[in-house]
């Protein structure tokens, strides 16, 4: 099967094409044919943060670009076609990508292709209804079935394969795991724990109660002074803070937010607004203090997550575990949650993509769209994993379980 890939949730853009078989367990094999990623962050960060109609008004201008350049890639642009109807209407709110489409559809021709995967939710729903909508286009000019897929289950999917990079043409696989398989799922939306039994069902055991993690990270860069994205440039400065030989006199002291509650949720507001006094109470800030600042903050996250982490792996017994999202990038947060379960000692297995795979990207949904069709084939009815079109909406807080 080979299934093309849209992701637009945020302020990446990707556009990837695999040709996959097999299934979880029954020697399962892809090769990535294309694939194409243009991130936004440049451009917001003069917002300080994601500005929805912005990424929408990117993702526009983008989308075919990076079509046009995945096809070439899997030499996939072939035939000419003039099967464009209906493609004004479902891009009346996108006037620039249906302009760009409709010229694209009418010098290549229908690529060999079996599948449209898109991501509907969660994100920016501005962000979201672009890749849903060429998604929708994309099927009618060429005749596909289409299968929505949940961002965060993309993440999920995507680090239990063994890919360290994405190159054309190199034949990847699962991972070897065990169940029970504890998933932390982490993020500038998400802060969950997510526990499942099987391949692709899902138990929540716990979520933030108000800010993601990821979410937290940029907040207190901008209350540092930091530019956006936040979360490198917070651990850019802890790690020179850790690294450093100068005189931090480490009197800075974060609290760790119901770290040791009975139960598995998370908090990171009040983490935010202990940073805010401190930098009010000190201000103007010292580079020094900004280094203690930004590694207490680092720790101070990285021993919740790690401690409610560890404490789902006993009571669930977990023998895999599992994490993704942007925040599985920051190198601090990896090193603590491996040693912990290296400590452990009862063999749990962590399972996390490399950090240029751990940012949003186009595989993560065509995998995801690729179990989703193979789980639910079109034979099983109302269960099949394609939707018909005009069913598909754009959720930016859509769940996973």
């Amino acid at each position: 099967m080979r299934i093309l890939g849209i992701e637009t949730s945020c302020d990446e853009t990707g556009i990837c094409v695999i040709e996959a078989e097999g299934d979880f367990g029954h020697d399962f094999r892809f090769t990535v044919l294309g694939n194409a990623l243009l991130s936004q962050a440049a451009i917001h960060t003069h917002y300080g943060g994601v500005f929805p109609n912005l990424a929408k008004r990117e993702h526009e201008k983008n989308l075919v670009p990076l079509l046009e350049s995945v096809l070439d890639q899997a030499a996939l642009n072939e035939r000419l076609t003039k099967s464009l109807i209906g493609i004004d209407k479902i891009l009346e709110r996108e006037p620039e990508l249906s302009r760009q489409l409709t010229i694209f559809l009418t010098k290549h021709g229908k690529p060999e292709i079996d599948v449209i995967a898109v991501t509907h939710g969660p994100g920016l729903e501005p962000a979201l209804w672009v890749g849903v909508n060429f998604a929708k286009a994309l099927a009618a000019a060429w005749k596909l079935p289409i299968v929505p897929v949940n961002h965060m289950e993309g993440h999920i999917i995507l680090s239990a394969m063994s890919v360290e990079e994405i190159n054309n043409n190199q034949i990847s696989e699962i991972k070897k795991f065990k169940f029970p398989l504890l998933s932390l799922l982490i993020s500038g939306g998400h802060t969950e724990l997510v526990l499942s039994k099987e391949w692709m069902t899902y138990e929540l055991l716990g979520q933030t109660r108000d800010d993601a993690v990821g979410e937290a990270f940029d907040k207190v860069a901008r209350l540092l002074g930091l530019p956006y994205p936040g979360g490198p440039e917070i651990s850019r400065l802890a790690t020179k803070a850790r690294t450093s030989r100068l005189n931090l006199d480490g009197k800075i002291a974060l609290p760790r937010p119901m770290i040791d509650t009975d139960d598995f949720d998370f908090s990171f507001s009040g983490l935010k607004t202990a940073v805010r006094k401190i930098v009010e109470a000190h201000e103007p800030l010292s580079e020094n203090m900004k280094m203690e600042i930004a590694r207490e903050f680092e720790d101070a996250a990285a021993d919740v997550l790690v401690a409610k982490t560890m404490r789902a792996i006993e009571e669930y017994g977990a023998q895999t575990v599992l994490v993704g999202g942007g925040v599985s990038a920051n190198t601090h947060i990896r090193e603590q949650l491996a040693s912990s379960i290296k400590d452990y000692g009862y063999g749990t297995k962590l399972l996390i993509p490399p950090p240029e795979l751990a940012t949003d990207n186009a595989l993560m949904i065509t995998l995801a769209g690729y179990f989703r069709a193979k789980k639910n084939p079109p034979s099983a009815g109302r269960r099949s994993g394609f939707a018909e079109p005009d069913s598909i909406r754009a959720n930016g807080n859509l769940k996973l379980v």
